[in-house]
This record gives structure tokens, C-alpha cells and sequence, in this order.
């Protein structure tokens, strides 16, 4: 019987749009042979929970790109999480403590902490309603129009913050704390 799982892996647009078509057996098999194991993937879209010591962690991001490059001939970014981190993501969302819907929220997930110069850059007032904080390697986002209609794209966080960001909605953190339990 598995143990516990340990992390997820987030990457960023498999399978969306009809582009970056990657099947998940190939993609848990990928990361089966880049060190994880107990390898389980959530929908379609690039989401893995799996075990792991730390240093395979540490190195998954790199070696997961690589593996996905040579087998799909796609560049995907990947960020990872542990279960600790991702709990505590999922307990500071200053949206859910306001009351907002949860069908509202999402958390982009960023490969590194922002400068505080790029994130005093960002413009809180480029697509009201919406809405968005962040905090530490993680934005909170709250999308009252939806997700679709935003200014706040993964290419303009990309830009102003210089890192990398992947979003998920509220329910996919909840179902990927699920998995990790």
C-alpha cells in the first residue's frame, strides 16, 4: 500500500486549448522515471501528487521540463509544492476569510518569490473587479467575472513579477490537498 504523497507538481498549460497534449499515464510514467513515486495525477490539465525525498523535489522542476521536452516535444514549466507549503497556501487565502465565493478564487502558483519591486509594479486596478494578493511565491487571485474575462493573465504576472506563475482554482488546491492526505 502507498504511503503518503509528499508534493505536487503544478505545470503549467497541458492540455488546454487542444495545445501541449500530454496523456497523464505518459506524464505519471515521466515522473515515475525522474524519481517520484506513488504517482497520481488530478484531471488533465498537469496536476501530480506524488512522493519524493526532498533533493528529488528540489530537482523535479528541471528534470520533469527535460523529461516532458525529450518524450512530447513540449517545453512546460513545472512548479512544485509539499504538503506543508500546500496546506498553508490553502489556510492563508485572504479571499476566503472575506467571505467570497470560493467558485471566484484561484492561487497562482509562482517558481519563485517575487522582488518587492516587481510586485509594487503590478497595477491593482488593471481589470476590476477583479482582484489578486500576493504572498510569498503564491497569488491570490479572486475573479468575480470569471477567470476568462481577466486582464490578469499568466503573461502579464509572468512579465512584471519575472518568474513563472500557473494558476488552479480553488477547487483543484482543495482536491490536490486531498490527494496529499
Amino acid at each position: 500500500m502507498p504511503g503518503p504523497r509528499t508534493h505536487v507538481a503544478l505545470l503549467r498549460a497541458i492540455n488546454v486549448g487542444g495545445r501541449n497534449g500530454l496523456p497523464m499515464k505518459d506524464l505519471a510514467a515521466l515522473c515515475a522515471a525522474v524519481g517520484c513515486r506513488d504517482v497520481v495525477t488530478y484531471i488533465q490539465s498537469g496536476n501530480v501528487a506524488f512522493s519524493a525525498s526532498a533533493a528529488v523535489a528540489k530537482r523535479l522542476p528541471a528534470a520533469l521540463r527535460r523529461a516532458i521536452q525529450a518524450h512530447a516535444k513540449i517545453d512546460v514549466p513545472v512548479i512544485v509544492r509539499d504538503a506543508a507549503a500546500l496546506k498553508a497556501i490553502a489556510r492563508a487565502n485572504p479571499f476566503v476569510e472575506t467571505g467570497a465565493d470560493v467558485a471566484e478564487l484561484h492561487v497562482g502558483f509562482l517558481a519563485d518569490a517575487p522582488r518587492a519591486a516587481h510586485i509594487a509594479a503590478l497595477d491593482p486596478m488593471r481589470s476590476p473587479p477583479d482582484a489578486f494578493v500576493v504572498q510569498g511565491s503564491e497569488v491570490y487571485f479572486r475573479f468575480p467575472k470569471g477567470v476568462g474575462q481577466s486582464k490578469l493573465t499568466v503573461t502579464y504576472f509572468d512579465a512584471k513579477l519575472a518568474t513563472t506563475i500557473t494558476l488552479r482554482n480553488w477547487r483543484t488546491v482543495g482536491a490536490l490537498l486531498g490527494l496529499l492526505q
